[in-house]
């Protein structure tokens, strides 16, 4: 499969990573296995992981997570709200001021971000946001297995090896006691995902996380 990409060796700037979710563990679920092999390529990289709604129960399961997976950033932020979980579209104008500022944050290299068909409406508004509000940025719109469904063949795929694939699972499933009682939210689950995106985007480890690019320049 023909790979582009980041640098292989260290940009001169550190990258600057934006990372969006509706709720408190879709970064993890969406784009951990990402998150965890640019940091080790790149371990001057700044973060700044945002999530839009969360209990003070969750956010507490959440800032245990994202230490763990930022632990080689060189810097990072975590930012969380507290928009009620479900009602997003009743909330848009109220989100979009948070997003707005964003902007103040910095420009970001790349935005891991919600797909824009997801079925979840707070994914959608997520999604939708982002391309609004960062339109000439690099957007991978990560995918989350749930009951809705929605899973499509991604675009573009990040992959690593299968001690890597095990570190996000590890951290999520200690990390989020509150998700356990969720059907879907096992170690088989999120493993099974990431082995048939491995698959599919020939990745030599067989292990990865899929994406959905929607635009790219290729310079």
């Amino acid at each position: 499969m023909l790979e582009l990409g980041l640098p292989r060796s260290a940009p001169k700037k550190p990258l600057h990573i934006l990372c969006l979710g509706a709720h408190c563990d879709d970064i993890e679920l969406g784009c951990g296995g990402a998150l965890l092999t640019l940091l080790a390529r790149y371990p001057r990289t700044r973060v700044t992981w945002v999530a839009f709604s969360g209990s003070a129960e969750r956010v507490k399961e959440l800032k245990a997570s994202s230490r763990r997976f930022l632990s080689r950033a060189g810097s990072s932020q975590v930012i969380t709200h507290e928009f009620r979980d479900g009602f997003f579209p009743g909330q848009f104008s109220a989100i979009k001021e948070r997003f707005e500022g964003l902007k103040q944050l910095g420009s970001p290299d790349l935005v891991f971000t919600h797909q824009r068909d997801e079925h979840h409406q707070d994914h959608r508004v997520v999604a939708e946001l982002t391309w609004n509000t960062f339109r000439d940025h690099l957007i991978l719109q990560y995918e989350i297995p749930k009951y809705e469904g929605g899973l499509t063949t991604p675009s573009a795929y990040i992959a690593f090896d299968k001690a890597l694939a095990e570190r996000k699972i590890r951290i999520l499933l200690d990390c989020y006691p509150t998700q356990r009682r969720k059907a879907w939210f096992t170690a088989d689950t999120i493993r099974g995902l990431m082995r048939l995106r491995g698959i599919e985007s020939g990745s030599p480890t067989g292990w990865a996380e899929g994406f959905h690019a929607a635009k790219l320049l290729v310079g």
